[in-house]
């Protein structure tokens, strides 16, 4: 039984039609890309929109909308979108619901790249394209360890979630020592730890959208081996699929999607383990339709909860009576996805 399992069929709760859905998801999409264009501090709601609509003439207001929540918000929906395909290539790959990029050592590798080259001196925050290339490298090690570990039995499910959840430990624990033994990076490193949008400018969006977008294109002309993967090693030789190389081209998508990811907004917890079960529940098993939806929702995720974030740092900042208080995206998806996880364990625990 899978977490979708707990969930009722497209076919009972949402419109048969897939290009209804889709539509429907490019609205979801759209209004929360709206209000997060609309949070934050230093401009009104109704400020902001007199800048996106051509009539706001005062330039710090449109500094602030143009040249940072604009773009925040652009990277917010390529990230989500990233990590939603990249979860589900990970878990219809390895055939197992509980493989989502934070726990096959694919975050956690990504994280640490990031880590250790800003500890070196050789990446920072404010250089993302160095970012890219040591989260790459990163999120490369860690499932090419995991894919060593796996050895013959990277075809069966649960000894691959034991050996991800391993190597995700390792990884973090080196990424606790390079943090030892450079105390000075905390600061700059803690939002890829945690996962934020903040400070996000326009050459975050040009280095991460191509990358995005020849992964996510090169991960959709993977949906018919995927969808004979997720049938098993047996049926998806009979059909003719080199297994091995299946698999592993789906890994290296899947790892260069939560790279690109990270790089830009660190490590989000459960987006990548959570949007594939919803994106299934939706659009059902095939995967030509169910890989765009995945991103569709991953973006409407990661965006909507930096809206949420955005809207709820100035009451917990007047609660807790702080000057000022940001509420990082990556705490709020956490906190919310291992709610929702919860909840999802509880009810099957209850069906047995």
């Amino acid at each position: 039984m899978t977490l979708t399992d707990t969930v009722p069929g497209p076919s009972r709760r949402f419109p048969r039609a897939p290009g209804v859905r889709m539509g429907g998801l490019a609205l979801l999409v759209a209004a929360v890309a709206c209000a997060d264009l609309l949070a934050g501090r230093g401009v009104t709601p109704d400020g902001a929109r007199a800048v996106l609509l051509g009539h706001g003439d005062d330039p710090t207001a449109q500094h602030i909308v143009l040249h940072l929540r604009l773009p925040r918000m652009l990277v917010a929906l390529v990230a989500g979108a990233c990590l939603g395909v990249a979860g589900l290539v990970l878990q219809s790959a390895l055939r197992n619901p509980l493989a989502g990029p934070e726990v096959t050592g694919v975050t956690p590798g990504a994280v640490l790249g990031a880590v250790t080259a800003t500890g070196l001196g050789l990446a920072g925050w404010e250089s993302p394209t160095a970012v890219v290339v040591a989260a790459c490298l990163g999120g490369f090690a860690g499932a090419g360890l995991l894919w060593l570990l796996a050895g013959r039995d990277r075809g069966d499910p649960e000894q691959t979630a034991v050996y991800g959840v391993l190597v995700s430990a390792v990884l973090a624990g080196l990424t606790a020592v390079v943090l030892l033994v450079a105390p000075g990076e905390l600061g700059s490193v803690v939002q890829w730890l945690i996962g934020s949008t903040e400070g996000r400018v326009w050459q975050h969006w040009e280095l991460l959208w191509p990358w995005a977008a020849f992964w996510g294109a090169a991960a959709w002309l993977l949906a018919g081996p995927l969808t004979l993967l997720r049938c098993g090693d047996e049926q998806a030789s009979a059909a003719g699929l080199a297994t091995g190389r299946g698999r592993g081209a789906a890994l290296v998508c899947a790892v260069a999607l939560t790279a690109g990811a990270v790089s830009a907004v660190g490590a989000l917890g459960f987006v990548g383990l959570l949007v594939p079960h919803l994106a299934l529940a939706v659009f059902g098993a095939d995967l030509r339709i169910t890989l765009p939806g995945a991103a569709l929702l991953g973006a409407a995720v990661v965006c909507g909860a930096d809206a949420a974030a955005q809207w709820l740092s100035p009451l917990l900042a007047t609660a807790l009576d702080a000057d000022r208080l940001t509420l990082p995206v990556g705490a709020l998806t956490t906190c919310v996805g291992a709610g929702l996880l919860m909840v999802v364990a509880r009810r099957r625990a209850d069906e047995r």
